[in-house]
């Protein structure tokens, strides 16, 4: 028996030997990580990025975090994750070796792993150290590493890097996010109820998740709110009202979450040219845009449906015609000779040979050869129609090749909307596209598309801002020719001699090229780059139709000083950057507020009497100019209240007629008209207002001239001080239009 008990002391002698040389080396090893690394601690934080008004619109970085401190947790959280996870945390140090047995027994009454042993400070040591490898190297680094870590820091140190590291599902870590994600609430806002629950989900975060599985989520929250009662944080009449109570989860309202893919590449982009790139994903900075996330969502609302009504009116989601079978059998035939190779990109025709509604897809014959076209995207069927209903065995489809056996229909024409306070340069929505992806091309910035009429205000700002023309000036409207070139109006009509103002209402290109003519190409294009246009301009004629590209936000800032009196503005998307204030640029007078209100003044021209009639259904004034290039390739209308200015361009990426009739009035116009009505609602219909050095004359719509007494067809007009007309007009049968063809000359 003796030896027995000799033989037990000397391996228990042995084991005590192995095991603090096992310490001793490992304890020595240089690569062991430095507790004191943690005294510095900087974990994965996202960027928050929100809207004017504190909004969340997006997220970036890997780690859904927000440290909090010791002091913001509320007791009965600490209470709760004490008892859930390590009931001795504060005796221990750093190990519980009674809880290890504890564990080891439970376990093995089990027959599996039913209780860990780990203390809270050896998770500490496991997340933030050391890999998950199951090694006696590494658990001994773990005890080693758990002892330095007690030594270095204070148990409420030790429990904040805790709560604020571990993940708690759905890809929130830390109390704090979880708090918010599950009850939409700050974590030191939580109850009895809601810290139970959090304090049982690290164990396995999927597993109980209360969204997914309630079930085991209440079960959870009872064994540690048992525990808790069991070491005296509450009593047991307490602990048994709760668990008698659901479980109540409430998710927090994030309307416009993932509505502003645009601004998140801005913003993406802004931090990476401020900070390296390697301390991107532990910013943790809240970036404030100018953005309104209610009318970002309508713009994006907005341009869906104005797209979707484009596919519609020209069928490109839809069935061309429908072959009987005879002329099914020789279509094949044909198609096959004149399609025998596809190549990526090239449009083809295809018969359709079946239709699947439950899998949205068509099989199609390409003339000898099969191939499945998916009709997944909202964007072919926004209305949900039975596929059935649009496609049958026998109709001809158009589409377009991804690859040899794969197919597409042509996604249809694209778009870009933007808003911005025309006082400020604020950007207000940013919309770059129908399906706008992070990362993707964002047409509202980087699209240099013609702007066709859009450009026309440049020419008469710069023929009001020289003093020698005014909105009565008369200019022919009639064919010319300048060498090899001859501008026609957009329906082939003229007009004969005709006021500048309604040459800008109704978009008269013979005018406007005659205007560019005498006035000559420079003073335009110097107008144009003092407010704001940086886009190559030619130094041609063609310049005064648009035939230069530009993009939607640069010309929509452009178009910012005749609504704000004639001061350029810079378009600003962030507003705070974390602590970081990012000021407005200094707004620059670049156009006379006279000028700039009679060039205003004519564009209101075009809303009531012109080619963007359409928008007096906004009910408030409003001045703007549409524009259409060739061929109906690329269809615009900018148009602006005092306080809110949009740009509306739509087109094919790669530029082909968007189809009969489809004009800046047609396509454009209404994204505009659904765009403002949201964002004006409810606020004040406010008149432009009107400057000093403006005069307003009475004067004969014939002549621009003054208006003799009592003449009952006279109408008002605006003109800068001391270019208003001095000559009264003579009776009807007495005009000659070619002594009054210029108006009266400047002073």
């Amino acid at each position: 028996m003796l030896w027995l008990l000799g033989l037990g002391a000397l391996a228990v002698l042995l084991g005590g030997l192995a095991l603090g040389g096992a310490l001793l080396y490992y304890g020595a090893d240089p690569r062991l990580p430095r507790i004191t690394s943690l005294r510095d601690y900087r974990p994965r934080l996202l960027t928050t990025v929100v809207d004017r008004h504190g909004a969340l619109l997006g997220e970036l970085g890997q780690e859904r975090r927000t440290v909090v401190s010791i002091e913001q947790l509320p007791p009965q959280l600490v209470q709760a994750v004490v008892a859930a996870e390590d009931a001795a945390f504060f005796q221990h140090r750093g190990l519980d070796y009674l809880g290890m047995l504890r564990a080891l027994g439970a376990n093995l009454r089990a027959g599996h792993f039913v209780q860990g042993g780990s203390t809270i400070t050896q998770q500490v040591v496991k997340t933030f150290f050391l890999t998950p490898e199951r090694t006696i190297r590494r658990k001994i680094q773990e005890v080693l590493l758990a002892q330095r870590l007690e030594q270095q820091l204070g148990k409420r140190e030790i429990l904040a890097l805790y709560l604020n590291q571990i993940y708690f599902g759905h890809g929130r870590y830390g109390v704090q996010e979880a708090s918010g994600f599950f009850f939409g609430k700050e974590v030191a806002q939580l109850g009895l109820a809601e810290c139970a629950l959090l304090a049982g989900l690290p164990q396995s975060p999927q597993r109980l998740s209360p969204l997914r599985h309630p079930e085991r989520a209440k079960q959870r929250q009872t064994y540690v709110l048992r525990r808790m009662a069991e070491l005296g944080f509450i009593s047991s009449q307490v602990a048994q009202r709760v668990v008698a109570e659901p479980i109540r989860v409430v998710r927090r309202k994030r309307p416009y979450l993932g509505s502003a893919p645009e601004v998140m590449d801005l913003v993406r982009q802004r931090l990476l040219e401020a900070f390296a790139a390697d301390r991107f994903d532990s910013l943790g900075l809240r970036v404030q845009t100018t953005i309104d996330g209610g009318l970002q969502l309508a713009a994006r609302e907005a341009l869906h449906g104005g797209l979707q009504a484009l596919d519609a009116r020209h069928r490109w989601h839809e069935a061309k015609r429908r072959l009987s079978d005879p002329q099914q059998r020789r279509w094949r035939r044909r198609l096959g000779r004149a399609q025998a190779q596809v190549a990526p990109g090239q449009e083809v025709e295809a018969l359709v040979e079946a239709v699947d509604d439950r899998q949205r897809r068509l099989t199609v014959d390409l003339g000898g050869r099969r191939a499945e076209v998916s009709l997944d995207n909202p964007r072919y069927d926004p209305a949900g129609v039975p596929l059935l209903r649009r496609f049958t065995v026998g109709a001809v489809v158009r589409l377009r090749a991804v690859e040899a056996q794969r197919l597409v229909f042509d996604p249809g024409p694209q778009g870009a909307v933007v808003a911005l306070d025309p006082r400020s340069g604020d950007v207000l929505a940013l919309v770059g596209g129908y399906d706008q992806q992070p990362g993707g091309f964002n047409r509202a910035l980087a699209a240099l598309r013609q702007p066709g009429s859009a450009f026309k205000p440049f020419v008469y700002a710069a023929a009001i801002d020289s003093g020698r023309y005014t909105p009565a000036s008369l200019q022919e409207d009639a064919p010319a020719v300048y060498g090899s070139w001859a501008p026609r109006n957009f329906d082939d009509t003229y007009l004969g001699p005709v006021r500048l103002r309604q040459a800008l209402a109704h978009s008269l290109n013979s005018v406007t090229v005659r205007l560019l003519d005498e006035l000559g190409v420079a003073p335009v294009r110097e107008l144009a780059r003092r407010l704001g246009i940086s886009s190559p301009l030619g130094n041609d004629l063609s310049l005064a139709l648009g035939s230069y590209g530009v993009r939607p936000l640069e010309i929509a800032t452009a178009y910012a000083a005749f609504a704000n009196g004639g001061r350029r503005v810079e378009s600003r998307v962030i507003s705070r950057l974390g602590a970081s204030a990012i000021a407005q640029s200094e707004t620059q007078q670049v156009l006379r507020p006279e000028v700039a209100y009679v060039v205003q003044s004519m564009m209101q021209s075009v809303v009531t009497e012109g080619t963007a009639t359409g928008a007096l259904a906004l009910g408030r004034p409003v001045a703007g100019k549409t524009g259409t290039t060739n061929d109906h390739k690329d269809a615009w209308f900018i148009g602006f209240t005092p306080q809110l200015l949009v740009a509306v361009w739509v087109g094919f990426d790669n530029p082909r007629p968007l189809g009969r009739g489809e004009t800046g009035g047609h396509a454009a116009l209404p994204i505009w008209l659904r765009v403002m009505r949201e964002a004006l609602r409810g606020q004040p219909r406010l008149p432009f207002p009107q400057p000093p050095g403006v005069v307003q004359q009475r004067i004969d719509p014939r002549t621009g001239l003054l208006a003799a007494p009592g003449a009952v067809e006279a109408i008002d007009e605006v003109f800068v001080q001391g270019t208003e007309p001095q000559q009264e007009a003579p009776p009807a049968e007495q005009v000659d239009p070619s002594t009054v063809m210029m108006g009266p000359p400047g002073p």
